[in-house]
């Protein structure tokens, strides 16, 4: 897992040239896009992004600034000739309402097209070698939160000790699960003579809109990078709750409680022009803050 890259880091309303929530995890050899708002598949364009790398969408509730961009970006796949096949998750409702878009324009895909209806919290599924699950988030309508973890083999192969011992490559992955190795004659070799302890595996999550909940901080525990929506200052805190969002210090305490290493903080309210204060309030209470600007790809620490 290498980074994510933002898309949009705006509320509802596009404004001062940002853009309604849409990110990109990024991985070797495949993308996860993290909801969709309106003009993601421009910002893509914009930020040369190979879309054909995007094998999973995982929207996080139906509010329009999260996912109306999605019937255009699928429909572009297939003007586009993708045929690899591609994966639509999100709440009950999307599947019915894109696939009713796509009957009044007569619209065939050109690829396989597969929706996964998140019905609760908890274990979605795993691609390669990350295990994908959800949270619920507490927000004005049905909404999840997800979470990337990265699973890696507990041990290394040191390859100057498997080739001294004449050890085949037919062993390695038993080695890297932390096994002895048994050699043709029945001697054992320990296999911290093999092999190193492998660095952990990173975890990603995505907190979504919500207002200020601490239900879900063991979803996002000691995670490597989380992002938190911070739709106003701290001066604001009423009408967060009002409307079922946070400000930057209440984002900065969740990642404090959660002991997470790294923040990324978006969703800003479209009545603000500058972000700086964003940053300032929340490196207050959580000092390894950054704003979540679009076009930046923010690695994992």
């Amino acid at each position: 897992m290498l980074g994510v890259i933002i898309l949009g880091n705006n509320s509802a309303v596009p404004a001062f040239d940002r853009h309604p929530t849409s990110q990109l995890l990024t991985m070797p050899n495949r993308k996860f896009l993290i909801d969709c708002g309106e003009g993601t598949q421009i910002q893509l364009i914009r930020y040369k992004i190979r879309r054909s790398r995007i094998s999973h969408i995982f929207i996080s509730h139906l509010h329009g600034d999260h996912y109306f961009g999605l019937a255009g970006l699928l429909n572009s796949f297939s003007l586009l000739g993708r045929q690899q096949e591609l994966h639509v998750s999100g709440p009950a409702g999307l599947q019915e309402i894109l696939e009713m878009q796509f009957r009044a324009a007569h619209t065939e895909m050109a690829y396989p097209l597969y929706f996964h209806t998140i019905r609760q919290a908890g274990y979605l599924m795993t691609v390669d070698d990350v295990e994908i699950s959800c949270f619920k988030t507490d927000h004005r309508i049905e909404c999840y939160g997800f979470v990337f973890r990265e699973k890696k083999n507990p041990r290394s192969i040191d390859p100057e000790a498997v080739k001294k011992h004449n050890i085949q490559y037919s062993w390695f992955e038993t080695l890297q699960q932390g096994k002895d190795y048994k050699a043709p004659d029945g001697s054992i070799i320990r296999n911290e003579l093999l092999t190193f302890e492998a660095p952990k595996g990173k975890t990603y999550a995505f907190c979504a809109d919500t207002k200020y909940d601490e239900s879900f901080i063991p979803d996002i525990k000691d995670a490597d990078m989380i992002y938190h929506e911070t739709t106003y200052l701290e001066n604001f805190r009423d009408q967060a709750v009002k409307r079922f969002h946070s400000t930057s210090k209440q984002a900065a305490l969740i990642a404090q409680k959660a002991h997470v290493k790294k923040l990324l903080i978006g969703h800003f309210s479209s009545r603000y022009d500058e972000l700086d204060d964003f940053q300032k309030e929340a490196r207050e209470i959580f000092p390894n803050t950054d704003l979540a600007l679009e076009g930046v790809c923010y690695r994992m620490p």
